[in-house]
């Protein structure tokens, strides 16, 4: 029986649900105007990064045996219910509430990986879980063991969600003493481990000071060929917690990845990634804690995410040396806005490992509380590659206690502040010649920075034989800096309304080695081997 009553309800449904749908359309419009304005008002020609797209299927964990009591190792259940959500053409893996505990998860293509508000996935501590493998690391090709969460060769992959991802970092990382209390320090010494020589490094056990011992070259050991030997120093080869090696059409979304054991998001060589609304924390003392690393990929959007970092923050790479320049592939066309970067060794970098080549950047709308410097560029000798058409807008940054912004092509793997005095590198009696070792930084595009509480404001510190090239920055304000501005061998810059207020007062800007710089409406031509000062 139709009732008054009931024709009201009925009508005030139908008024609802067709709110609902224009709601859901203005949304899904304003979304997709936002997006082609994006990509229309970039400086640069960008094809549109693809998102993934998955059926309508799903499966639990819990389906194949999984126990959320942090005790029981789930893994066997995350490969079973991947493979049978694969074995139907793809869809959603729930990973629902709860502690899991789980070695490595390894996904396939048409999979997202779905963690349900409050589900907290922990890697186990149980190095032996982790087999050694082949791969890339710091940009050389090397062998580590296999990452918490691996991808390989997949297409529609994603990891989305509310939920949590936990490496167990503390159980692979190596401390120094000067990043922690004295409290801090006599604590973690007094839970086990192994000290250096000198007891300011403590290692989580003999095999991982045994690693550290057999590398000349940054973190990858040299003169260990054997499997026994590989076995012997596994704690050294710590995984980083994500990566994704040649995948296709890659997303993250929602979710929070912490306490990496090394690098903490590793992409490389992928195509069509979109990282989006996550969150990455890591220890801040935590060594090579690098909250993202984007290494030789095409097609990448970055946005509204935060990231708190042991190590460098948003970083863009492409190999190291001749391993990366074999490879040959460019990290290009990647958009980076609207995040946020707490600590770390920088907000937004560029290298060391540049070596394939970086192109066709665009940072926007990005803020940086505390980083050790806020813009760096980084590379040194042996690198090869060319860094070049990037464009930075609208960075705002605060308690910088080193560089604003630096160019350095003397880097020598050092953390800022280390006592590496880069403003000072030794000029060469003979200049090399170029070669396809020497880098290079050239067309930067820099506006609209605001800094407070920096040390020194700029940074730009070429090679005698490859001086950074074409530097435009402008409208750009440092104050209550500990120092000004500093141009060594650089060709082509241009500071147009850039203010620096230090602490000194004074002359704030010197010029060394550097042809063809513009400040404000002064050019100079030429600036030789003796610095000379200046005020803006």
């Amino acid at each position: 029986m139709i009732t008054f009553s009931n024709l009201r309800q009925w009508a005030l449904s139908v008024c609802i649900a067709a709110f609902a749908l224009g709601y859901t359309n203005s949304v899904t419009a304003k979304n997709a105007t936002e997006a082609d304005n994006i990509y229309s008002e970039l400086p640069f020609q960008m094809n549109k990064v693809q998102l993934p797209v998955f059926p309508d299927y799903s499966r639990s964990i819990t389906e194949f045996g999984a126990v959320a009591d942090g005790i029981t190792l789930n893994t066997e259940a995350f490969d079973k219910a991947i493979k049978a959500v694969a074995e139907k053409g793809g869809g959603k893996v729930i990973v629902p509430a709860g502690l899991w505990l789980t070695g490595p998860i390894v996904l396939q293509s048409n999979i997202n990986l779905y963690l349900e508000e409050n589900a907290l996935v922990l890697f186990t501590a149980d190095h032996t879980q982790y087999p050694i493998v082949k791969t890339s690391f710091e940009g050389l090709e090397t062998r580590r063991c296999q990452s918490p969460i691996s991808a390989l060769n997949a297409e529609n992959v994603a990891i989305t969600g509310k939920g949590v991802m936990d490496g167990n970092g503390d159980t692979w990382r190596p401390v120094k003493k000067d990043k922690m209390t004295a409290n801090q320090w006599k604590k973690l010494v007094a839970s086990g481990g192994v000290l250096d020589e000198s007891g300011r490094i403590w290692y989580p056990s003999e095999g991982s000071i045994k690693g550290a011992m057999a590398c000349k070259n940054f973190n990858v050991p040299e003169g260990i060929n054997t499997d026994e030997e590989w076995n012997s120093i596994r704690d050294w080869l710590r995984p980083v917690l994500l990566s994704f090696i040649k995948c296709k059409k890659v997303l993250l979304e929602g979710v929070t990845f912490k306490n990496s054991p090394s690098w903490c998001l590793h992409p490389l060589s992928c195509e069509d990634i979109t990282i989006n609304n996550i969150s990455v924390s890591n220890p801040w003392y935590s060594q090579n804690g690098d909250a993202l690393d984007l290494e030789s990929c095409n097609r990448a959007l970055i946005q509204n995410s935060s990231f708190d970092a042991g190590d460098d923050g948003i970083c863009i790479k492409s190999g190291k040396d001749e391993d990366g320049r074999r490879r040959g592939e460019p990290c290009q066309n990647v958009i980076i806005r609207n995040n946020v970067v707490l600590h770390g060794h920088g907000g937004f970098v560029v290298g060391s490992e540049m070596s394939g080549g970086v192109k066709n950047i665009y940072v926007d709308n990005c803020t940086f509380l505390g980083t050790d410097v806020g813009l760096r560029f980084k590379s040194t000798r042996g690198r090869g590659g060319v860094v070049e058409n990037i464009h930075i807008n609208n960075i705002n940054m605060i308690n910088i206690p080193n560089e604003g912004l630096i160019f350095d092509l003397f880097y020598g793997g050092k953390a800022p502040g280390e006592g590496d005095d880069t403003a000072n590198a030794p000029s060469e009696e003979k200049i090399p010649a170029v070669t396809e070792e020497t880098p290079a930084f050239r067309d930067i595009f820099i506006k609209n920075v605001t800094a407070k509480n920096v040390g020194r404001a700029i940074l730009f510190n070429g090679l005698p034989e490859m001086p950074i090239k074409n530097i435009h920055i402008e409208n750009v304000t440092m104050s209550d800096a500990k120092d000004g501005v500093i141009l060594n061998r650089t060709d082509g810059a241009t500071l147009k309304n850039v203010k620096v207020i230090t602490a000194k007062g004074g002359n704030n800007l010197r010029m060394q080695n550097v042809t063809n710089v513009t400040v404000g409406d002064k050019q100079y031509k030429k600036v030789g081997n003796q610095a000379e000062s200046y005020k803006f």
